[in-house]
């Protein structure tokens, strides 16, 4: 769970500026985000009047690096970002320069592909639960072993993967997903019961304004996942992909999707087990990797939303130039509609529902 640490805080008149500053305990402990809100009333039950969240504390010119790194490079950069999400955020800077060059992937390295990515998004969402380092740990041993990362895993290549599976790795990926359903099956049934609704509402209108994405959308009613409604990969192939969604806009309901996403996400592993063909998982490439002149815009469906890419090239070995559209940003800018009403005491779990990294905001 997210901590504030409160400065300033006595009897409040109406309007009475409140800073509160956070980091430490959450999974973006390397930055921070910093709030400035306006609150009637006293102690832990005042009440929020206004809320101006305040970004850019560890902004790391990332578009800027990426135009001096050829794509191999770029790559490396890219997951860096969400460091919860490191193979996701790869994804779609190979999909935009496969995009330019026309280029097929091998049928393997696409269903390797989302198979990874799916693994990527249970580990990000595991990580916003309660209770889950077990969990985590058998996730992300999954995909160490196959990508010999645990953090930045640069696994992605332009023309599909750095190398193939492991011998036995997927005996092993089935027995975990088994015993990732049982645990994500409890911790659904458990947050059902103990989160209380109403808290931090959303509107579908404010969600859909502000650029909102991922399970914090969907929970306020934005029927809207890459995956369905601008495939890439595998995708449209996938029998076991289904949306989640809701229409409360509530910290209960944004955690109660989060939480069956990994279900769906599960399901997913096991089809592309199940149906994971043989054969190359790279397409042959020259050394050095030239994307032809032009642009091209790639998105990808991210753990935590929308995740995007704009890529122009002027035929050179590195980008032109490459924007990042993220999706965290959206997410934590709902703040000003979404936390107006709420009390204090529940501000640090309105925050810790919207699944954030601040260095997916910064960039």
């Amino acid at each position: 769970m997210t901590r504030a640490l409160v400065a300033g805080i006595g009897p409040a008149a109406v309007g009475a500026d409140v800073v509160l500053d956070l980091g430490a305990a959450h999974p973006s402990t390397a930055g921070g985000l910093r709030l400035h809100l306006q609150l009637d009333g006293d102690g832990p039950d005042a009440v929020v009047v206004a809320a101006e969240p305040e970004v850019g504390f560890m902004h790391r010119g990332a578009e800027k690096l990426f135009e001096v790194r050829d794509y191999r490079q770029v790559v490396v950069l890219a997951d860096r970002h969400d460091w919860l999400a490191a193979f996701g955020n790869e994804l779609g800077v190979v999909l935009a320069v496969e995009r330019m060059l026309g280029m097929v992937l091998p049928e393997r390295a696409a269903w390797l592909r989302v198979l990874l990515a799916e693994l990527d998004r249970v580990l990000s969402h595991l990580s916003f639960a309660r209770g889950t380092r077990a969990e985590r740990e058998l996730v992300q041993q999954l995909l160490e072993e196959v990508t010999g990362g645990r953090l930045h895993v640069g696994f992605n290549r332009v023309g599909g993967l750095r190398e193939d599976l492991p011998a036995g790795w997927t005996g092993r990926c089935a027995t975990a997903v088994g015993q990732l359903r049982t645990s994500a099956t409890g911790l659904l049934a458990r947050a059902q019961d103990e989160l209380a609704p109403g808290t931090g509402v959303l509107s579908r209108a404010d969600a859909l304004s502000y650029g909102a994405s991922g399970p914090v959308a969907r929970a306020s009613g934005v029927d809207l996942d890459l995956r369905r409604d601008d495939p890439y990969l595998v995708y449209p192939e996938l029998t076991s992909f289904r949306v989640v969604g809701s229409t409360d806009g509530d910290t209960r309901a944004r955690h109660l999707c989060l939480l069956e996403q990994v279900l769906v996400s599960l399901d997913v592993v096991e089809e592309c087990l199940q149906r994971l063909p043989s054969g190359p998982v790279s397409v042959k490439l020259p050394k050095t990797v030239k994307a032809p002149e032009g642009s091209a815009y790639a998105w990808t469906e991210n753990p935590s939303g929308a995740m995007g890419w704009y890529l122009v090239s002027k035929g050179q070995k590195t980008p032109y130039r490459l924007a990042m559209r993220t999706a965290s940003f959206g997410n934590v800018s709902t703040l000003p509609a979404l936390l107006p009403g709420t009390r204090l005491a529940d501000v640090a779990g309105v925050l810790a529902s919207l699944f954030f990294v601040v260095g997916d905001i910064d960039k």
